[in-house]
């Protein structure tokens, strides 16, 4: 067993380095200081706000509760050793619990990374076609799939903000909220352009063909962290969905489309069944891309901001899908790879994420 104690010597030290290095003690304190506001009276007059302390209450405390319970897991099998060395039937079963502690600290290894301000957040996924016509619209469709399919496993909610579909098929674009602890945080390093070499399904000659989307990920962001936006700013045009949805949904004019006149910022949303819900939707998503933009060109007030935006062109991708002549997916800033192109379209995608999130 001595293999096993040494396993578990340095699983102990790693937890404590981890422990150290996400500051357990001030999450903690963090916590109760937004359960004591949580029980104020008012806490929900402002329910956007009380929404969002109550959304980072819970994903501290989760947080918080796995890695003490992993640090106890740990002391309690270095606890067990001097009696499983002594029962050759349980050294067996002691083997695999180790095993088992091993793989889930590997799991709870990657919150280490996920430290950044808005890691917490849900996501604002928005997927758009790029260069490619509509083998690149077809390829935007593979791509939304691909994120709702690693939704799903990582059990976040998805609900669609909007979706514009392409003239023969795919889409040309779609934004989707993704809702879970840590949404933000795991999908950050999604965002860039994506690139896909196949035989075109949509040409006669079947030819290579090659077609790119743009992936574009936003927090969720919190009330308490609203950007002030002059209502003078934004032009405001309503029109008739052509998504699909309700009874009500393409009947009238429900869908909004936002522009800050400012920076040139567009929004769009059409999913919902009203004109009222659709334009808080794209509020949302607008106080998201104004935020981090002002961040990303440490800008102090939105008058400062030129913006800027990525070409959806060969040059600028961070991922390519080879599906002929061979089959590969990499990454090009971590060089990670698989042959498994089928497993990573069907959204197993989280190794490309936590490669990205360690570098």
């Amino acid at each position: 067993m001595h293999e096993e104690k040494a396993q578990l010597e340095e699983l102990q030290a790693q937890i404590e380095k981890a422990i150290e290095s996400l500051d357990l003690s001030k999450k903690k304190a963090r916590v109760a200081g937004l359960e004591k506001d949580m029980q104020a009276p008012g806490f929900w007059d402002d329910r956007g706000k009380a929404e969002g302390t109550s959304r980072e209450a819970s994903h501290l405390k989760e947080l918080v509760e796995n890695w003490e319970g992993m640090k106890g897991e740990v002391e309690e099998l270095l606890g067990l050793l001097p009696s499983a060395e002594d029962d050759p039937k349980g050294a067996e079963e002691f083997r695999g619990m180790v095993g088992s502690l091993g793989e889930k600290f590997r799991k709870l290894e990657i919150s280490v990374f996920l430290n950044g301000k808005y890691d917490g957040a849900n996501a604002i996924l928005s997927v758009h076609s790029g260069t490619g016509g509509t083998d690149s619209q077809d390829f935007a469709e593979m791509l939304l799939r691909m994120y709702m399919r690693y939704a799903e496993k990582q059990g976040f909610q998805a609900e669609f903000l909007d979706k514009s579909d392409g003239e023969e098929a795919g889409i040309k674009s779609a934004t989707v909220l993704l809702k879970g602890p840590f949404a933000y945080g795991y999908l950050r390093c999604e965002a860039g352009v994506h690139r896909l070499v196949r035989l075109s399904p949509f040409n006669s000659g079947n030819t290579r063909e090659t077609s790119f989307a743009l992936i574009e990920i936003l927090p969720e962001i919190y009330q308490a962290d609203h950007v002030e936006i002059d209502e003078k700013d934004l032009k405001i045009d309503v029109y008739r969905s052509s998504g699909h949805g309700g009874q009500s949904v393409n009947t009238t004019d429900s869908a909004v489309r936002i522009t800050h006149i400012p920076t040139g910022t567009v929004v769009t949303c059409q999913n919902e069944r009203s004109q009222l819900q659709n334009k808080e939707r794209a509020m949302v998503v607008l106080q998201s891309r104004l935020k981090i933009l002002m961040e990303k060109e440490q800008a102090e007030h939105l008058n400062d901001l030129k913006g800027g935006k990525t070409e959806i062109k060969w040059g600028n991708q961070i991922r390519s899908y080879v599906l002929h002549p061979y089959k590969m997916v990499k990454d090009h800033r971590t060089g990670y790879e698989v042959k498994d192109t089928d497993a990573v379209l069907d959204g197993d995608i989280q190794e490309f994420i936590e490669a990205e999130l360690k570098k």
